[in-house]
């Protein structure tokens, strides 16, 4: 594509943004299977690994199939903003939130975060991050005055940590004034936007700092890849300190991964759009129907971030819960029934995924902490896919009655 180009709409961006000729003038980026790179002489190596010449020296710190999926997310996420972010794609959004706090945090210093955090979050933070001297407190930053005690009282706070919308709850923080307040209180803020995409939630337009993403889930869309990606504002960072330490750590994409993730993100606006239009029609059954006590999806009025999430999102999202008044046993038996529906953890794809939070994704948590935080043993986590809507409803009321 002609750079002078302007484009002026998100899905062109998701086709074309991020693609360079290729010098043997293949439609697609190739899969560049190869782990190291050649130098026409002994002086170019040299400028290669001193920095004075760009080029690829070994894929574990660049890959041209990386670079094209690293860009493109970038441009995504800033598509409409004047900003911009460097992106560092990993293998697994874990290695993404990894280093992100490698990088930006030392012993001592504290992470402010709140409750309902995907399970494997929870972990780094609360089993991993201690044993570096690293702690995290947990407050509910939807209760901004909280928030503002929690940083006030505390000095060793250095990260806002966000995951908005939340696993599995749903729940949504505000990324404007939690924002504001990060930065009044001299304090980073990164975000999980992988629940949203960029497609409907942009933090950089909210000055986040830091956006992470599981690019295996919406990103990806058809369960063929795991990776990750971590994006930040601060440029000489993001190329200095934060690649030190997401090359030393070895948590790299490949470009492999890479390839199906560029074709994925292809059609990210096509699928964002019918599986948010299919989560309001599967919301609205799941609200009116006998078994269910209670439905968390922030399209729907009755959820208590309803506004939080429809300041900041183009659409609610594809993911929604609901408990059943049964428990357990009435979790059990729903999932058994299942026909066309998908019994998986995960999410993103274009089939519709269910599973059961408290004895999967969660399941190491303490069951005091899973019920503080919502988690109750009837809670059934939802990925609306993009399968007609009459089949999806249709399932599910086979599977309740």
């Amino acid at each position: 594509m002609d750079k002078s180009f302007p484009l002026t709409g998100w899905g062109s961006a998701a086709i074309h943004a991020g693609h360079r000729k290729e010098p043997l003038y293949a439609h697609q980026v190739p899969i560049y299977a190869s782990s190291t790179y050649v130098y026409d002489d002994a002086e170019q190596g040299m400028r290669r690994f001193s920095g004075k010449e760009e080029g690829y020296i070994y894929s574990r710190w660049g890959n041209p199939t990386m670079t094209e999926a690293e860009e493109k997310i970038a441009a995504l996420e800033t598509f409409g903003i004047n900003k911009e972010v460097k992106g560092i794609l990993h293998a697994s959004g874990m290695a993404a939130i990894s280093t992100l706090m490698l990088a930006t945090l030392k012993p001592g210093d504290k992470i402010l975060t709140h409750y309902s955090l995907y399970g494997g979050t929870n972990e780094l933070v609360s089993i991993i991050l201690p044993g570096l001297k690293i702690e995290a407190l947990i407050c509910d930053l939807r209760n901004l005055s909280k928030a503002e005690e929690a940083l006030k009282a505390d000095p060793a706070i250095k990260m806002l940590y966000l995951e908005t919308p939340a696993n599995p709850t749903i729940q949504c923080v505000d990324l404007v004034e939690l924002s504001k307040l990060a930065k009044r209180h001299n304090c980073i803020t990164a975000c999980d936007n992988t629940f949203a995409t960029p497609y409907l939630q942009q933090p950089f337009r909210y000055d986040v700092d830091f956006v992470a993403h599981s690019t295996t889930k919406f990103l990806n869309g058809h369960g063929t890849a795991i990776g990750g990606i971590l994006l930040g504002r601060d440029i000489e960072f993001m190329n200095g300190p934060c690649t030190q330490v997401h090359r030393l750590m070895g948590g790299n994409s490949n470009p492999f991964d890479a390839f199906l993730l560029i074709q994925g993100m292809k059609t990210l606006e096509l699928r964002m759009e019918r599986h948010c239009h299919n989560a309001m029609e599967v919301a609205h059954f799941l609200e009116s129907h006998p078994a269910v006590a209670k439905v968390n999806y922030t399209g729907l009025e009755s959820h208590p971030d309803h506004y939080t999430a429809m300041k900041q999102m183009r659409y609610p999202g594809a993911m929604l819960s609901f408990e059943l008044k049964g428990g357990l046993q009435a979790g059990i038996d729903f999932m058994n029934k299942l026909k066309m529906c998908v019994r998986t953890v995960s999410l993103g794809t274009v089939d519709t995924l269910l599973s059961h939070p408290a004895s999967m994704t969660h399941y190491r948590i303490p069951k005091e902490e899973k019920e503080k935080y919502g988690i109750t043993d009837g809670l059934i986590r939802m990925n609306v896919g993009i399968e007609n809507i009459q089949d999806i409803i249709a399932d599910l009321d086979q599977s309740l009655s």
